[in-house]
């Protein structure tokens, strides 16, 4: 894989694309597509700021129908389907259950919401709501005697970091230059052409490059790229909002996830999690901190614990907590007192004086709308490009989703038929991360002693390997916490034994590059 130094970069690129997050890296995926040459640059790993901090749905966002996100809801209902028909390993259906609380919201106003929900987006793929008796279904038993009736909705959920990952593997493959690790550290004005400094972190190498549109992707940093990087003086444009996370042992049994209404009506997702646990948030606060020192705070921690113990019969403490995330969104300031009811719909600005490069700044987002979001950047910027080519990302699949038909279980049962010696679950990781590149990167194993060292749970050298040499991989945390979820399985000896080895690789991976 290129790194700064070797990598092949056309003079003038037609696109640099600072920030790797799902916005950065679904542009850069679809210029790339289109014909235009393309540098992705993050100065740390894909996904490591908010793309892999997030509540990890695919969904319309049925909250948003209060505040009359109208559009927003429809484009990102739209979006589901076609996501699932694009990445159905890491991305597939989930039923969300609501319990009615009849202090909060009215029961015939979250049926209207309901419907306006199964009905403006031309719902294809995935159930409709239903109407659902605690008291005889299933669904019922964790809850609180309490809670007598609830709504049942579809929505989907996502493996975020490695959507990141999928769309800047499909980036590369279509010609982008993909430069995790490497910061811009300058960006200048050179008549109609930008002039961009880039500095590897390992290596602190620089390069100069050319391009003749920069596309400033930073999320929280997007202001923080225009002042220190770009130079620019302009006024504040984002409002970054806190949301964090906590993950727990599992509450209940059941693939239903849980959508629960807070005393300040507030909604809380509790989602099943990698097998033993449930996911619980997420919170809103504003992010006054700068953004690199984001962490869940005590209040949040019990304001969580709070609204699960509201409604479930098995009770959770801070001492509960296995892990904590917090991720920050950079919304665009729409002056909403409420930071839950700040618009999460995406706001371009595009600098562009005449006879200058131009420059697009995107403020706002959510992983649902990422393509559609990639789509309507370049139609933004096609008068400056006019020979890029049509829109293409709605019907070709991400790496690892060329499966027939879309059909993830058909595609599972025949391909843990042909590796019987494959355990289920190590089966089923390499299916949910990988998809159909799973074949690949087992290649001709026939047996667990083919896939090299074993680190613990699932986790075998074959796989470690892959993800360095083909997915930028490079640290522990790069591994086992963005590519993979094996940090929640390993134990501490495990994972200290696993980050001995990987040091030792480096070392000798790089003594050989010298």
């Amino acid at each position: 894989m290129a790194d700064l130094t070797n990598a092949s970069i056309a003079d003038p690129v037609d696109l640099l694309v600072v920030g790797a997050g799902v916005n950065g890296a679904g542009i850069a995926r679809d210029a790339a597509g289109r014909g235009l040459s393309v540098v992705l640059c993050d100065r740390d790993d894909l996904a490591s700021g908010t793309s892999s901090r997030s509540g990890k749905l695919v969904h319309g966002g049925l909250r948003y129908l209060e505040y009359y996100e109208f559009r927003l809801v429809r484009e990102a209902l739209i979006e589901r389907e076609v996501l699932l028909r694009s990445a159905p390993h890491i991305i597939w259906p989930m039923r969300f259950v609501l319990p009615h609380d009849k202090s909060q919201r009215p029961a015939w106003l979250v049926r209207l919401g309901l419907f306006l929900y199964d009905h403006l987006g031309g719902r294809q793929k995935l159930p409709g709501c239903r109407r659902l008796d605690l008291r005889t279904e299933p669904e019922g038993e964790p809850l609180l005697p309490g809670y007598s009736k609830a709504f049942e909705y579809s929505d989907c959920w996502v493996d975020d970091a490695r959507l990141v990952v999928l769309n800047a593997k499909s980036a590369e493959q279509n010609g982008a230059v993909v430069l995790p690790r490497t910061e811009c550290v300058s960006i200048r004005r050179d008549g109609d052409l930008w002039q961009a400094t880039l500095r590897a972190d390992h290596s602190r190498a620089e390069r100069q490059i050319r391009a003749r549109i920069v596309v400033n992707a930073a999320g929280p940093w997007v202001e923080k790229m225009l002042a220190g990087v770009v130079g620019y003086n302009a006024r504040s444009r984002v409002r970054l909002v806190r949301g964090s996370h906590l993950i727990v042992r599992r509450l209940y049994d059941g693939p239903q996830a849980y959508l629960i209404q807070n005393t300040d009506k507030r909604v809380i997702f509790v989602n099943p999690y990698e097998g033993d646990y449930n996911l619980i948030g997420t919170t809103d606060i504003p992010q006054d901190a700068d953004p690199d020192q984001v962490a869940i705070s005590p209040e949040e921690v019990a304001y969580l614990c709070a609204a699960t113990n509201r409604y479930f019969k098995r009770k959770i403490a801070p001492e509960d907590v296995v892990h904590s995330f917090s991720g920050v969104r950079p919304l665009y300031d729409d002056a909403a007192e409420d930071p839950s009811a700040v618009t999460r719909d995406y706001v371009f600005d595009i600098d562009a004086e005449a006879g200058c490069a131009p420059l697009l700044s995107i403020y706002g987002g959510k992983i649902t709308t990422y393509r559609k979001l990639a789509e309507h950047a370049l139609e933004k910027l096609k008068p400056f490009m006019p020979k890029m080519g049509a829109a293409w990302t709605g019907n070709a699949p991400l790496p690892g989703g060329d499966m027939p038909d879309a059909d993830y279980e058909s595609y599972g049962i025949r391909f843990r038929a042909e590796r019987p010696w494959l355990p289920q679950a190590v089966a089923q990781h390499y299916l949910r991360c990988y998809g159909t590149i799973a074949e690949r990167i087992l290649g001709e194993a026939r047996s667990l002693d083919d896939l090299g060292r074993h680190f613990g749970a699932g986790l075998y050298e074959r796989e470690v390997r892959y993800l360095v040499d083909e997915e930028w991989a490079m640290t522990l945390e790069d591994i086992i916490e963005r590519r993979t979820k094996y940090y929640l399985h390993l134990s501490q000896d495990e994972i200290a034994r696993f980050a001995a080895w990987l040091a030792r690789e480096r070392g000798t991976s790089q003594a050989h590059a010298v």
